[in-house]
C-alpha cells in the first residue's frame, strides 16, 4: 500500500518537475578560471567537446554555443 500511496505520486511529481524544468534557459556564462580546463584535446570530433556534449547545457571554455 505504501508503494501505491506514496511512491507512485512521488514519482509522478518528480517526472512533472523534470519535464517542466526542461525548457528553461541555461544560466549566464561566467568564465571561471578553474572550470573547463583543457590540457589536451579529446580524441573525437573537434577535440573541444566532451563525449556527451549538449550544446544547450554544457558550455565550452569560450561560452555557450550560438544557435
Amino acid at each position: 500500500m505504501v508503494s501505491l500511496l506514496v511512491a507512485m505520486p512521488a514519482i509522478a511529481l518528480c517526472m512533472f518537475n523534470a519535464f517542466s524544468a526542461e525548457h528553461e534557459h541555461p544560466p549566464e556564462f561566467v568564465p571561471y578560471e578553474h572550470l573547463r580546463i583543457r590540457t589536451k584535446r579529446f580524441p573525437w570530433g573537434d577535440g573541444n567537446k566532451s563525449l556527451f556534449h549538449n550544446p544547450h547545457v554544457n558550455a565550452l571554455p569560450d561560452g555557450y554555443e550560438e544557435h
